[in-house]
């Protein structure tokens, strides 16, 4: 019976067969432990040479490191950790034994991984990490659709820019001229509320930025977010809520991911609590009694994000920004109009900013203005115009960067470590 590592503790004593992919072996004279991992999960087999036959014992000495492998045996509870699970091995055979494999047992500069991005995907915290983006994104449809939202796709060629035209990588299309690789799918699912109510869409999406910082990529995944009759403040319990729904999602159910990264979950913990709220004034107020340089009317830089969260155990709000320096589709805020009603979410522990959100320009005069004052096309954005032409609500929106959200839980270094193949400005490959 062929079964899944993940599956071990549900066949204590029974004898099964598991196949995957022989991860490292160590010898003892005649005892030989091998781990094993099949995608499900990691294990440990043993094997006692008297108790095999020699072309088996053999079979074993010749596997290498990354040889593809089935192995037969009897799964057993490990004698002194708990909930762990090993195999007491009985038969072995090579489906393909793996040379010279490149990734050794040793340190390895980020350059060389990279370019072994394929084969790196293949350690335990790389392993770890895939899962953790899996969880997270899993937890985000769970709890959209819990706020009644549903999926709506946006496309990846655009005919023009949602957040300037400073960052976009042109396209050439067709007889039609020139697309452009979307920067976000928010314009487009403002267009399906009023179809279905609130939605979101989830894929990826590009920036031409030149950004070489731990945060930066020019390809990653952003969840965004819209919804009908929703504003600023509903808008703000909305993305909290979705934060502290991926966090308990995740710790309830990659344990083992986390103990693989040496995540410190305590800090994730406490991080489940209500979350910190700054309006843009009070938090340049506050850098600046933290030493900060900041000037107002300055967007954060990441020095400061840090210096603003480094004593606090949950998530900060940073709300209401000044409108020149935000997107041209944000809504003033009627009590001071040199401001909108926006916000950006900074995690804890260097985690940076997750998520922008903002309460949308439904008063489709103040909208075209903001467009000419831009010095974008207005007839590009005619249709989005439309929308405040025929029968325009208040509503408001957000969007997540996935890579970030991993980062942060996973406490990784580097964000090209929380997508399986990173593009940035310098690496296209592989």
């Amino acid at each position: 019976m062929r079964i899944l590592i993940k599956d071990f503790s549900s066949h204590i004593g029974q004898e099964i067969e598991v196949s995957g992919w022989l991860y490292n072996k160590r010898s003892s004279g005649p005892i030989a432990f091998l781990e094993l991992r099949d995608g499900s999960g990691w294990t440990q087999a043993v094997a006692i040479k008297n108790e095999l036959a020699s072309e088996i014992w053999n079979e074993i000495e010749r596997a290498t490191q990354e040889s593809s492998v089935i192995i037969a045996g009897a799964v057993s509870a490990h004698p002194k950790k708990p909930d762990v699970y090993e195999l007491h091995l009985k038969n072995f055979s090579i489906v393909n034994l793996s040379p010279d494999y490149p990734i050794a047992k040793k340190e390895h500069g980020p350059d060389f991984l990279m370019d072994n991005r394929h084969l790196w995907l293949r350690s335990k915290k790389q392993w770890a990490i895939l899962r953790l983006r899996d969880a997270v994104m899993t937890a985000i449809a769970e709890y959209l659709h819990q706020q009644n939202f549903i999926r709506v796709d946006s496309p990846i060629f655009t005919p023009n820019a949602c957040e300037g035209t400073t960052t976009l990588f042109p396209v050439p299309y067709f007889d039609l001229g020139t697309a452009y690789l979307s920067q976000s799918g928010q314009l487009y699912i403002e267009a399906a509320i009023a179809s279905v109510g609130r939605c979101y869409d989830f894929g990826p999406v590009f920036r031409a930025e030149k950004s070489k910082t731990k945060r930066h990529l020019t390809e990653f995944w952003m969840m965004d977010a819209e919804a009908a009759f929703v504003e600023h403040e509903e808008n703000l319990r909305i993305q909290e809520g979705l934060v502290r729904h991926i966090i308990r999602y995740c710790l309830e159910h990659c344990a083992e991911e986390f103990a693989a990264l040496e995540r410190n979950t305590e800090n994730l913990k406490k991080a489940d609590s209500d979350f910190t709220r700054y309006t843009y004034d009070q938090a340049i107020a506050k850098l600046r009694e933290l030493g900060s340089d900041i000037k107002y009317g300055e967007d954060l830089g990441n020095d400061d994000e840090v210096l603003l969260t480094k004593d606090s155990v949950v998530p900060v709000f940073i709300e209401k920004w000044p409108k020149n320096i935000k997107s041209f589709y944000m809504k003033r805020d009627s009590a001071n109009t040199e401001l909108v009603l926006n916000d950006d979410l900074i995690a804890t522990e260097g985690g940076g900013e997750l998520i922008g959100g903002s309460q949308r320009e439904d008063d489709f005069d103040l909208l075209l203005e903001r467009i000419k004052k831009e010095g974008l096309n207005a007839d590009d954005y005619q249709w989005y115009l439309d929308l405040r032409r025929y029968g325009s609500v208040p509503h408001s929106g957000f969007g997540i960067g996935l890579e970030r959200t991993v980062r942060w839980l996973a406490g990784a270094e580097h964000i090209r470590e929380c997508i399986p193949f990173p593009r940035t400005i310098g690496r296209l490959k592989p």
